[in-house]
């Protein structure tokens, strides 16, 4: 029987269980997982909800069948799709679930891994940029001058929601295009116009982008934020630098959970600042999911899109927990982490301490948090 991953809350264990093929609902399409990726939030969310469940959403593999209202795929089909956050049947196993508008055909030139890092970080940067800051489009750009260039600052620009940013701010028109990294600097200087190291400490990095945007004639202030980190100091910092007049920061979590100072820390009355979550691809912002995803394909398939840098954790389904325990541990830079499925093998079905041993924690920031459906 297929088998899939359960991520346990502690992190430290996962179990492999024997699971029946889905079966589609209507608008949904099951994919037999070649490559799954992860995502920080897969381990992050086990602990926050205190719940074991298959966590990934990242799928790369082959349709193997179709709700009786898709029409854009059919069995056979290579594919890839983000699976809806929380929901049964997630990409670490055997075979997942995705709904058909989040899903999209893979060019014969990129591989199951490559394609693999695309869902997750890519729809998250694109709902940031396009829906939340309401920047232009790839399709619809205007060759950038003097009087109506667009500035972006990205911290976190090496992680793979902060480079598709990058990546897809590039295709806009945006520019200049600042990049926080750290030991990723090499990767961040093929994405960007300039390149800041976070390491340098806040004072420097205040300092820092206030010198590019006085020198590219802004005044020393940005205008657009993608705080794709967006804890650790990172809200604090960005405030430095933002407009207060006007400005605009888009943050990957909620700034009243991971700010220093949870309670008090406010953005200015003139900071437009938006909570930027890729579920709503699955709820309120479905027709931008579809068209994106699609858009995403097109991208990929001539070019003007690369995917995010990987790394095959070996043991396929039972390299899960590793990837996910080196993601917590922040060993990933300018890296994601993938799984081959087919590399499975037989192994034992649980891995890490005992169940009896494991610890749920109910103490993160996020554990009540009302996490779009």
């Amino acid at each position: 029987m297929p088998k899939q991953v359960i991520v346990q809350p502690s992190i430290d264990a996962v179990e492999i269980i024997d699971t029946p093929i889905p079966v589609p609902q209507d608008d949904e399409v099951i994919i037999k997982v070649a490559v799954a990726g992860s995502n920080p939030k897969d381990w992050k969310y086990p602990l926050w909800k205190n719940w074991p469940h298959n966590s990934g959403d990242d799928i790369a593999g082959i349709i193997h069948s179709v709700g009786k209202d898709v029409f854009e795929f059919k069995p056979g089909d290579r594919v890839a799709a983000l699976h809806r956050a929380g929901k049964e049947n997630g990409s670490y196993a055997e075979y997942s679930v995705a709904p058909d508008w989040t899903t999209f055909h893979i060019p014969q030139h990129v591989t199951f891994e490559e394609a693999a890092t695309v869902p997750t970080a890519a729809l998250t940067a694109a709902i940031a940029l396009y829906v939340d800051m309401k920047l232009p489009t790839p399709y619809n750009t205007v060759e950038p001058t003097v009087e109506n260039k667009i500035p972006i600052l990205i911290y976190g620009v090496t992680s793979a929601v902060g480079a598709f940013a990058a990546k897809l701010a590039r295709l806009s028109g945006l520019h200049p295009i600042i990049g926080i990294a750290g030991r990723s600097g090499d990767y961040a200087q093929t994405l960007v116009d300039y390149v800041v190291d976070y390491r340098q400490g806040e004072d420097i990095i205040a300092a820092r982008v206030e010198e590019i945007l006085n020198k590219e004639g802004f005044g020393g202030k940005a205008s657009h934020v993608f705080d794709a980190i967006s804890e650790g100091g990172t809200l604090e910092t960005t405030l430095r630098f933002l407009d207060t007049n006007g400005g605009i920061v888009s943050t990957v979590l909620p700034p009243n959970l991971f700010a220093r100072d949870k309670e008090n820390f406010k953005y200015p009355p003139g900071v437009t600042a938006i909570n930027s979550a890729v579920p709503r691809v699955h709820s309120t912002h479905k027709d931008f999911g579809h068209l994106w995803s699609r858009y995403l394909g097109r991208l990929l398939a001539d070019g003007r899109l690369k995917p995010h840098p990987f790394e095959v954790v070996p043991g396929g389904l039972h390299g899960v927990l590793t990837g996910l325990q080196k993601l917590r541990d922040g060993k990933a830079s300018a890296t994601k982490y993938v799984y081959n499925v087919e590399d499975t093998g037989d192994s034992p079905t649980t891995s890490g301490i005992l169940p009896s041993e494991r610890v749920h924690s109910k103490s993160h920031p996020l554990v009540t948090f009302p996490f779009p459906s």
